[in-house]
């Protein structure tokens, strides 16, 4: 099995916090389509011989592309690839561009999946981060999509945004459950270099997030989440019994995947590759027949590391069996060894040879990982 993602690099304007390759601009959209129309073709061979499972429109904003553009995509991936019979089809969108018909026709094209990026039901909170909707557009987008039928619903929620309380942080989460939405995924704001909220923090227009209001939002957002039942299955994803992302999972579990469009990454378990991030260039090249990206091939070291890394972030943690299976008795050995002292730590638990990170442990995720890497000699 395998998917495949596509970058849709389209955004209305520019969040403040936002690092991913987008442009504030509809300028190309068409010449756009037509590269990603012609890289599917170029890159039909990447992914065989698995069978796709899940599809993923992400960006930037896709859902800035009408439904006919999205099915032109499919259409063109279904003569290319082979599609499993009921893949998992996800758009990312923004409350925004949702209404009853442009709904209808995204679920009519097989969009079967919806992550919506809400991030706050505060108008203050939106305002600092520079969003477009407001709460009420936040609301009526998730009521629109369950009222056309769609019942794979996910939304993004973001916490540390500072003057975000703990209390009013508790508010959006039970304003999202009063929802039902079935998967939520929640990330702290970050300050990312050259970003907008970078310069404005420097300058000092606004405020930077706070760490300990970040650890406390976090801690509630796990406590609530365990009490509503839902599955804390990744760091910053959690969801109800059946409704957690196949597409993402499988990123966290090494399965091979493509990436179209501009700054899009492709890995097919032993190397690595991503497209140049400017749209242009892109555009040019494809059309030439010659895309610019880069590639490497991983080594031993790298493989491990990035083994670690996804998958410690998740409820199916890092397996003795594989890391045995996949790089031999000493790296394991080296592996228990590190993992062992943050067992010690109350950071890391072992149960049956899986190696699971405690809830005291997802506070520092990242820097256990890191801590468990090899280094190339």
């Amino acid at each position: 099995m395998a998917g495949i993602y596509i970058h849709i690099p389209f955004c209305k304007r520019k969040c403040h916090y936002c690092n991913f390759f987008s442009l504030a601009s509809s300028k190309n959209k068409d010449a756009f389509l037509d590269a990603v129309l012609k890289e599917i073709y170029l890159e039909q061979s990447y992914l065989v011989p698995f069978q796709v499972q899940t599809i993923y429109f992400g960006g930037g904003t896709p859902s800035l592309f009408d439904s006919y553009k999205i099915q032109k995509i499919l259409d063109t991936l279904a003569k290319y690839f082979s599609i499993s019979e009921h893949p998992e089809v996800t758009l990312e969108t923004n409350p925004d561009d949702l209404n009853p018909a442009s709904l209808k026709d995204f679920y009519s094209i097989g969009i079967n999946r919806l992550s919506i990026g809400i991030q706050s039901f505060f108008d203050e909170d939106l305002l600092y981060l520079n969003r477009v909707h407001t709460a009420s557009d936040a609301r009526k987008s998730i009521l629109d999509a369950k009222n056309v039928g769609f019942k794979n619903i996910s939304v993004d929620l973001i916490y540390g945004i500072p003057g975000l309380t703990v209390s009013r942080w508790d508010q959006n989460l039970e304003t999202t459950l009063s929802l039902e939405i079935p998967h939520i995924s929640a990330y702290a704001l970050s300050v990312e270099q050259n970003t907008a909220l970078d310069l404005f923090i420097r300058r000092k227009k606004v405020n930077p997030p706070e760490e300990e209001s970040v650890i406390d939002h976090f801690r509630l957002l796990m406590q609530k989440m365990k009490d509503r039942d839902y599955t804390h299955y990744e760091i910053s994803n959690f969801c109800q019994v059946g409704f957690y992302s196949i597409h993402n999972r499988n990123y966290w579990k090494g399965v091979s995947y493509l990436g179209l469009g501009p700054s899009a990454h492709s890995f097919n378990g032993n190397s690595r590759k991503w497209n140049i991030s400017n749209l242009t260039s892109y555009i040019q090249n494809i059309q030439s027949g010659v895309p610019i990206s880069e590639e490497e091939t991983l080594t031993t070291s790298q493989r491990f590391n990035e083994y670690i890394m996804t998958s410690l972030r998740t409820v199916w943690g890092c397996r003795s069996k594989k890391i045995i299976d996949d790089f031999g008795f000493t790296i394991y050995d080296l592996f228990r060894k590190a993992a062992s002292l943050k067992i010690d730590q109350d950071l890391l638990k072992e149960v049956d040879g899986t190696y699971l990170l405690t809830e005291k442990g997802k506070l520092f995720a990242d820097g256990i990982a890191s801590d468990l890497f090899i280094v190339e000699s």
